[in-house]
Parts: structure tokens; sequence; C-alpha cells
């Protein structure tokens, strides 16, 4: 067996069962210095035990390594597959018409993996195409780019590209609406996106009246194609209250505009709440179901949102991303 690739499928589980992100990281760092090893280097080291006096390799990943090595698969990889990922559902119909994630971050921002691995994850699960959104240069919490480095990301993107196919990388930004409903990019870089998902992220709790008039601006930017977590509330932990704005309105303006509403299905935002998105649909919008991921094995939590569309009316022919990559570029051209 290939002791990075078991590395790497460890961390996927690990990820989509939610684990702690150190666990997570502790098993893709150990699969990045075995990647690094010159050849022969990682079974010499098997045979002489002294992998753990590589940094980054501890004793349970060492351990890992060295049943693959053997070629046995490592007890540690079965017991996750027979546990399997908990209280993730099928997704149903929904879920089997989607052909792609629309909300996606990577190491260039405030995701945890490169832009290849979640690429390469995407694929393995059958999509046909990936959307990369890295965060844009005002959230400097999460190292969100700025138009020089957004310019560099969409070289890497056309690089990697081939070497993933036949998954597509669509690039993209989530772009943060400023206070006064301004988008955080340069308008010129963003005519050369494929697809533009605009969030809120700050000033949650804004006056309503103000939150509303800074969202319906930002809904009418003939650059804007997603409206990202609308409410940005949390429902885990300590949680995060609903921004509070005028639904009706801002979701009346996403049908004018052809803005599709966003369905985030991250287990701690299930953003939008079921009401909103009752209202939503009933609005006649169009609508996206995200994972927002920020590592590989959250790529399979779109069945969240799924779940939650079926519960809600929103049928397939509603939500962009069961479209083709042709179809999607196509609708999110700049109007």
């Amino acid at each position: 067996m290939d002791p990075v690739n078991v590395l790497r499928q460890i961390a996927l589980h690990l990820e989509r069962s939610g684990e702690p992100t150190y666990r997570v990281r502790a098993f893709r760092n150990a699969a990045a210095v075995a990647a690094d090893l010159p050849d022969g280097e990682l079974a010499r080291r098997v045979e002489t035990g002294t992998l753990t006096e590589l940094a980054g390799i501890g004793k349970t990943t060492a351990g890992v390594i060295t049943e693959a090595v053997r070629g046995r698969e490592p007890a540690y990889l079965t017991d996750l597959e027979s546990r399997g990922a908990p209280g993730i559902p099928d997704g149903g119909p929904l879920y089997a018409a989607l052909r792609g994630d629309c909300h996606t971050h990577s190491d260039w921002s405030d995701g945890g993996s490169s832009i290849e691995e979640m690429a390469e994850a995407a694929r393995a699960l059958g999509h046909e195409y990936l959307v990369l959104t890295d965060h844009s240069p005002r959230l400097t919490v999460a190292r969100g780019l700025s138009a020089d480095a957004l310019r560099r990301q969409l070289d890497a993107v056309a690089e990697c590209s081939e070497r993933v196919a036949p998954l597509r990388i669509l690039t993209g930004i989530e772009v943060d609406i400023l206070d006064d409903g301004s988008l955080d990019q340069d308008p010129d870089l963003l005519d050369q996106l494929d697809v533009v998902v605009a969030s809120v992220h700050s000033k949650l709790r804004m006056p309503a009246a103000e939150m509303t008039e800074r969202m319906l601006t930002a809904v009418a930017n003939p650059r804007v194609n997603i409206l990202g977590h609308c409410t940005g509330r949390l429902v885990t932990g300590r949680g995060r209250p609903e921004s509070q704005f005028d639904a009706e309105a801002v979701f009346a303006a996403c049908r004018q505009f052809d803005v599709a509403v966003e369905i985030n299905s991250r287990p701690e935002r299930l953003d939008p709440p079921r009401r909103l998105l009752r209202l939503a649909q009933e609005a006649g919008c169009r609508f996206a179901v995200d994972t927002d991921a920020h590592a590989p094995g959250q790529l399979s939590w779109l069945p969240f949102g799924c779940v939650r569309a079926s519960e809600c009316g929103v049928t397939a022919d509603r939500i962009v991303n069961t479209w083709t990559a042709d179809e999607l570029t196509s609708w999110a051209a700049p109007r």
C-alpha cells in the first residue's frame, strides 16, 4: 500500500467526522514528510525503526506507515472506515444531481490544504468541478488574497488543472461585502473569475435597515453570482445569532438580479435557517448548495445542505450546481 495515500485517506476520514484540526494536521504533515523522502528512504527507516526521528512523524503515524510499507492495511484506517462518517446523511436525489461545489477554500487563504489536494478530493467524490473561492483582502483574519495574490492564484489554478483532469477547477472568490455594500476586490479582476460568492463577515450585528441596504447593494452588483451564508449565524459551540435584515426584500433582489442564495452545508452554519430558506424558495430564487469547505474531507458535507433543501421544497432545477461547468460559467459571466 502507498503510505502517503493511506495517511491522506486517514486525514480525509477525520475531517469528515469533525475531528480536531490538530489530529488531522498530524496525518497531513506526516504524508507531506513521507512524500518528500528520497526513493527507498521510507522503507529503510521502517526496517531500522527510525521513522520518528523525522520531524512531523510521531508514534501513531509511524505505525500507520510501517503497516502500509509492509503491505498491510493499517488498523487505524480499517477502524475509521468501519465507523464511517457519523451523522452525514446520503443527501437523496438532490445530492445525486449535484455536479460540483461552488464555495471552497485552500491554504492560499484560511483553508488547510493545497488547491491540488482539494481538487483531488473533489474528483474522488465524483465531482465534475470545484469552484475555488478563497477570501478577499479585507478579511485579514482569514489571510484574504490581495489583487496580486489572486492573480498569482489564477496562474496556479491553470497549472494545477492539467494534473487533476477530468475535474475542472473553476476560478472564484468569496468576496467580502463591505459596510456600504461594495465588494472587497478590484472590479476588473472580479470580471476575470468564473464565479463570485459575496458574503458578509464583519459588523454582523449592524442595525437591520443598514444591513438590508448593505446586502441589497451587493446583490445588485452585476458581478455577484451567489449570496453566501446570508445570516452569518453559527449553531454549534457558543454559537452566533443571525444578522437582522429584511429577508423578503433581499430575496426579491436575488430573484430580480438572478443571484443564487447559498445553502451553506457546514454543520456549524446550516445557513439560511429553514424559515428563510422556505421564504427564498417561495420568492423564486435560485440556490447553490455548497460546503464552504476549508479541508478536503469537508467536501463530503454537501448532503447536509441537500437534506435541508429537500425539506424546504427546493428542487434540483433551481440549484445552479446541478448544471455542467459550462452552463454554470455561462450563467455566472459578467452581466
